[in-house]
């Protein structure tokens, strides 16, 4: 069978990203993967890896000026029709405050904001049925014992724009608390897109879902780890990832299970949910809160409309 539908994912170079890849090519010959990543000669590598249903495009998500072109060329590529999206790309530093080229916080503009605009760029290249996954954390819940501190949202524009000495003074390191709250964006873009999308057609033709990998120990995320965190990170934690009933998981397993919310049948009108591996479940109170959803949204637009 020849190729008749595209799947977007970014961050597709190693860990969720590619092993989503991998089991998205593996279970049906109709897709055609696209994988982004940084640096052009690591995306090449991983979708020759992946083998001829895979492109690799090179895309920086720190800039959106990248994002805007990227979308702009991305059907210069011959590509099957657009189906599927998959935000997946992520950081976290742990190594201070860093301004991207639009002097941006870089966790926020990477985590959300340049998925925010991907998305809505692509959106009139997307075919019906069509789905969108946003991928999350379970981080950003604080009901959840995950050792990170709980999400500050004051405003979306606060998060673009901190102020330094104010950040410091909140509880829990500032990096991974900007990662959490990150994260809470994710999931408050999935509910707010949904919301939108589905007030257009009843069934929704396009889906938006929320995703929590779990903790996958050994992946690039942890990258700005260091000293004895490093070493836990890399080597000690992933052996957790045997022990059953706890959310930890191989990049596989949970490729895999993210991979599911784009092949499986059952899930063709399930929007504006939230998803922790294989289970539907509920997110956090602040997820739901309405207000933070709008202010995201408007923020959003203001901070991605070009100059």
């Amino acid at each position: 069978m020849s190729t008749s539908r595209t799947v977007l994912i970014t961050g597709g170079t190693g860990s969720l990203g590619y092993r989503a890849a991998e089991a998205i090519l593996a279970a049906d010959s109709s897709w055609q993967v696209v994988i982004t990543g940084r640096g052009p000669d690591r995306v090449h590598e991983a979708a020759r890896r992946l083998g001829d249903r895979a492109v690799g495009v090179p895309l920086d998500l720190a800039s959106l000026d990248e994002v805007r072109r990227f979308a702009r060329e991305f059907g210069e590529h011959r590509l099957p029709p657009l189906h599927a999206i998959i935000c997946n790309a992520g950081m976290q530093s742990v190594s201070g405050t860093v301004l991207t080229i639009d002097g941006i916080e870089q966790t926020f503009a990477v985590n959300h904001l340049a998925h925010f605009l991907l998305v809505r760029e692509l959106l009139s290249r997307l075919q019906t049925p069509g789905r969108i996954v946003f991928v999350a954390s379970d981080t950003h819940d604080p009901t959840k014992p995950t050792g990170m501190p709980a999400p500050s949202y004051s405003t979306a524009w606060d998060l673009a724009h901190p102020d330094v000495a104010d950040d410091a003074s909140r509880p829990g390191p500032t990096g991974r608390r900007r990662y959490t709250t990150s994260k809470l964006c994710n999931v408050l873009t999935t509910y707010e897109l949904a919301r939108q999308l589905d007030r257009s057609t009843v069934p929704p033709q396009i889906t938006v879902n929320a995703f929590d990998p779990g903790l996958m120990p050994g992946t690039g995320l942890g990258r700005d780890y260091h000293g004895i965190q490093g070493l836990a990170w890399r080597y000690l934690l992933p052996a957790l990832t045997v022990v059953p009933g706890i959310n930890v998981h191989t990049s596989r397993r949970s490729g895999q299970a993210l991979a599911r919310l784009i092949l499986n049948p059952d899930l063709a009108t399930v929007t504006g949910k939230y998803f922790s591996g294989h289970r539907r479940i509920r997110s956090s109170t602040d997820s739901y809160d309405p207000a933070k959803a709008e202010d995201l949204w408007a923020t959003s637009i203001k901070l991605t409309e070009t100059p």
